[in-house]
C-alpha cells in the first residue's frame, strides 16, 4: 500500500489530480521518515486491539445469553422447557422463532450493511486532511466503552441489550480497525530503506523491477511482523485472563461462566486502550489530501468510491483482484463465523475453554504467519503464490464443515475438532489478513493507491454482510441444519479462486503504468479530459 516512485512512467512530471498521492500534496520537506519508536507504537496497537472483545468474548457472550434466554422449540409451550446440549435451541427474533445460531448469523450480517454505509460515508476520510487519526481515537474510545458496557448485561434477561452491545462492538472494533490499517500505506512508504531504495531509483543506479521486489518484501514485511506481535501480545493477554477466570471460580456455575466473560471483556477493553496510548501520541501527523472541487466530507466517500470503482474497469488485473477478494472474503468471513457458533455451542461457552482455545490458536497464528513470512523471504516468493497457498486452506476449512452436513462424526461438533480447528485457523488460515491486504498494493496505480485502498476496504465489508444474512437464511431453510451453509461457501470459495488464478502481476503493472501516464494527460482525475 505504498507508492512506488521507481514505477513511474515519468517520475520527474508531477501528476496534478485532486485524489493522487504526490509530491505536491506532500513535498519533501513535509515527508516524515518512519522511526522505530512509531514503527513498534504500530504494532503495538494491533496488540490491543486484537479482536478479543469484539470478535471472540463478545460474540461468544452474546451467544451464552442467547442459549440461556433460549427454549427446546419441541415443547408445549415455548419457554416451557430451556435449551440443552443436543437439542434445538430458538429465540423469537425479528418476528419469528429462530435457531439461536441463525440469530447470530443474522445480527452480524446487519452489523456488516451498517458498517459498509458508514464506510461508505467516513472512509475516504483517511485520505484527506489530518482526520484519520482522530477517527482511529473516536472508534478505540467508543470500543473500549462498550467492551467496559458488558459489565451490565451478563444476565439472560437482558439478551436484547447483549444484541446492541454484539453490533456496536463489531462496529467499533472494524472501525478501529479499517482507520488504525489505513496508516499502513504512508508508514511503509516512509520507511528508511524503502525511501532510499526509491531514491536509487530515480538516480538510475537501481533496476526497477528490483525496487518493487524490494518494497513488495518491505510491505509484508512490516504486514506480517504487526501480525505475529499482535499474537504474542495477545497470548500473554489470555495467560492472565485463565489466571483471571480460575481466581474468580468461573467454572463453579453457569452464572458465575457469565458473569466472568464480561469481566474478560471490560479487561479486554483496558488493555486495548493501554495499547493505543503510545500510537496515539507518536504517530505522525503526515499531511493528507485536500478535498476536491465541489466536494464536502459528507459526499466524497460516495464520490471516491464511484470513481475507483470506474478507475477499476478500466484495470483488468484490479477488477479481477477486487472480484476475488470480494468472494473470498465473504467466504472467509462467514466461515468462521459459522465455525464460532459451532464452537461456542461445543464448549457449552465455557470462558475457560474458549479462553484456552484461543491461546493454542493465537499461538499457532503467530507461528503461523511469521513463518508464511519467513519462507516467503527465504525464498524470494511471490505475494500472489503466498495468497494462493493461503486461499487452498480456507477452502479446506469449509470441506470439512461440508461433511458435516449428513454425519455427526465430523464436522466441527466435538471438542477434539475445535481444539484442531483452532491450530489449524492459526498456522494455515491467518496469513490471509496479511498477504490479501498486501496484494491490493501490487495491482493498484500507485498514484491512487489510498483511493483504492479505501475501494477494496468498502467491498470488503459488503461482502461481510452478504454471507451471512444467506448462511443465516440457509439455516433457516434446512430445518436448524447449522452446517448446511458449508455447501455455499465451499462452492463460492470454489469460483472465487478461479479470478485469482487469471489474475497477472507484471500485466497489472503496465496496467498502472499506462493508467498513470493517461491520467497525467488529463486536466483532473475524474473529471472531463482538455
Amino acid at each position: 500500500m505504498t507508492r512506488n516512485p521507481g514505477m513511474e512512467l515519468e517520475p520527474s512530471k508531477p501528476i496534478t489530480k485532486p485524489f493522487s498521492i504526490e509530491p505536491s500534496v506532500e513535498s519533501e520537506s513535509t515527508v516524515l521518515t518512519t522511526s522505530r519508536n512509531e514503527l513498534w507504537a504500530f504494532y503495538l496497537y494491533y496488540v490491543g486491539n486484537n479482536g478479543l472483545s469484539g470478535f471472540n468474548f463478545g460474540p461468544a457472550q452474546f451467544q451464552n445469553l442467547l442459549y440461556l434466554a433460549g427454549y427446546d422449540p419441541s415443547s408445549q409451550p415455548p419457554f416451557y422447557v430451556p435449551c440443552s446440549s443436543g437439542t434445538p435451541c430458538v429465540l423469537q427474533f425479528l418476528g419469528k422463532a429462530r435457531d439461536i445460531n441463525s440469530i447470530v448469523l443474522l445480527t452480524n450480517g446487519i452489523s456488516f450493511a451498517i458498517q459498509a454505509v458508514l464506510l461508505l460515508v467516513i472512509g475516504a476520510w483517511a485520505d484527506y486532511g489530518q482526520w484519520r487519526p482522530n477517527i482511529t481515537i473516536i472508534f478505540t474510545l467508543a470500543a473500549v466503552a462498550v467492551s467496559f458496557a458488558w459489565l451490565g448485561v451478563a444476565d439472560p434477561s437482558k439478551w436484547q441489550a447483549g444484541v446492541v452491545l454484539y453490533v456496536l462492538g463489531l462496529i467499533t472494533y472494524q472501525g478501529a480497525l479499517t482507520f488504525w490499517t489505513a496508516a499502513f500505506p504512508g508508514l511503509t512508504r516512509h520507511l528508511p530503506e524503502v525511501q532510499e531504495s526509491a531514491k536509487e531509483v530515480e538516480e538510475g543506479t537501481k533496476d526497477v523491477d528490483e525496487h518493487a521486489a524490494f518494497e513488495s518484501l518491505s510491505r509484508n514485511r512490516v504486514s506480517n511482523i504487526s501480525f505475529a506481535v499482535s499474537s504474542v501480545g495477545e497470548l500473554f493477554v489470555l495467560v492472565i485472563m485463565v489466571g483471571i477466570l480460575e481466581g474468580m471460580k468461573a467454572g463453579d456455575s453457569t452464572e458465575n461462566n457469565t458473569r466472568e466473560m464480561s469481566a474478560l471483556l471490560a479487561f479486554s477493553g483496558a488493555v486495548w486502550l493501554i495499547c493505543a496510548l503510545p500510537w496515539f501520541f507518536i504517530e505522525k501527523r503526515r499531511p493528507g489530501l485536500s478535498l476536491p472541487p465541489r466536494s464536502s466530507l459528507l459526499t466524497i466517500g460516495f464520490r471516491q468510491t464511484y470513481i475507483a470503482i470506474r478507475e477499476c474497469l478500466r484495470l483488468k488485473q484490479t477488477f479481477l483482484y477486487l472480484i476475488f477478494y470480494f468472494l473470498m472474503g465473504d467466504v472467509l468471513n462467514t466461515t468462521i463465523t459459522v465455525i464460532i457458533t459451532l464452537q461456542n455451542s461445543v464448549v457449552s461457552y465455557s470462558a475457560l475453554q474458549l479462553t484456552l482455545l484461543l491461546i493454542a490458536g493465537i499461538l499457532m497464528q503467530a507461528l503461523g504467519i511469521y513463518g508464511f513470512w519467513l519462507v516467503q523471504k527465504t525464498y524470494k516468493i511471490s505475494t500472489k503464490a503466498m495468497l494462493s497457498f493461503n486461499v487452498f486452506w480456507i477452502l479446506v476449512l469449509t470441506v470439512w464443515g461440508l461433511a458435516g452436513i449428513q454425519t455427526d462424526r465430523i464436522g466441527f461438533k466435538h471438542v477434539w475438532e475445535i481444539w484442531l480447528f483452532q491450530v489449524f485457523y492459526g498456522s494455515m488460515v491467518c496469513p490471509w489478513y496479511a498477504y490479501s491486504q498486501t496484494m491490493i498494493s501490487e495491482v493498484s496505480p500507485l498514484p491512487q493507491m489510498f483511493l483504492f485502498f479505501a475501494l477494496f476496504s468498502v467491498i470488503g465489508k459488503t461482502s461481510s454482510f452478504i454471507g451471512p444474512l444467506v448462511s443465516s437464511a440457509i439455516i433457516t431453510a434446512s430445518g436448524n441444519n447449522n452446517n448446511m451453509p458449508f455447501a455455499f461457501l465451499f462452492a463460492l470459495g470454489t469460483i472465487s479462486t478461479i479470478f485469482l488464478y487469471l489474475v497477472d502481476v507484471k500485466k497489472s503493472r503496465v496496467e498502472c503504468d499506462e493508467f498513470v501516464e493517461a491520467e497525467a494527460n488529463r486536466e483532473a482525475f475524474g473529471e472531463t479530459s482538455s
